[in-house]
């Protein structure tokens, strides 16, 4: 008797559902993922899933920096610009090894004065560099922040402000030996930014 009136109560249960209209089919469980299939045949509990997201592109190191931006070299002479972010436009220059003589010729595209933001090229062996800013500095915009004849120095310009521009040509032997050497800016604080290297090849 208890059987039957089990067997009777499903049946109403099943007949009031359909009375209803609820005969949606319960949602199926989602296909397991390889990753989650893996871990479950691993032991592991499945990882949640996640959105993927684009690599971070790397920075450029400052190696890759360096050297980007050679000097345009033509008839043993180049031109170099700089700026009032204080910067000139070229990293590197290259002096053909047919040269006896070599110029540089500098410009400031910017607009301040050569107090507030002078520029000058100034040529030493690496070596050299930190003594000639050192002594330069003494010997104030007067002498282009350059210590007069000192032995140190392969060539120089003057230093120019804003709309200015100057020159060097020097005897390119000097650079032959004892380098490497590099070209930067002696005005106060400007050659941790304004450097670069030069050399014959």
């Amino acid at each position: 008797m208890m059987k039957f009136q089990s067997a009777a109560l499903a049946v109403a249960c099943a007949l009031a559902l359909a009375a209803c209209g609820n005969d949606t089919p319960p949602p199926a469980e989602p296909a397991a993922t390889p990753q989650a299939t893996e871990a479950a045949d691993a032991g592991a509990p499945p990882a949640m899933e996640q959105e993927a997201t684009p690599a971070a592109t790397p920075a450029p190191s400052d190696t890759a920096a360096q050297g980007s931006d050679p000097a345009v070299v033509a008839d043993c002479a180049t031109t170099i610009d700089s700026n009032d972010a204080m910067r000139y436009d070229a990293d590197s220059i290259t002096i053909p090894a047919s040269c006896d003589q070599f110029t540089i010729r500098l410009t400031h595209s910017g607009q301040m004065p050569v107090a507030a933001m002078g520029h000058n090229v100034v040529v030493t062996s690496q070596a050299d560099m930190q003594g000639v800013i050192a002594e330069g500095m003494g010997a104030g915009l007067d002498n282009d922040y350059v210590k007069p004849d000192d032995p140190r120095v392969v060539a120089h310009t003057d230093m120019i402000g804003g709309g200015e521009d100057t020159s060097v040509t020097f005897d390119v032997s000097r650079l032959r030996s004892g380098g490497p050497f590099v070209f930067f800016c002696s005005f106060p604080g400007h050659a941790a930014l304004m450097k670069g290297s030069i050399a014959v090849e």
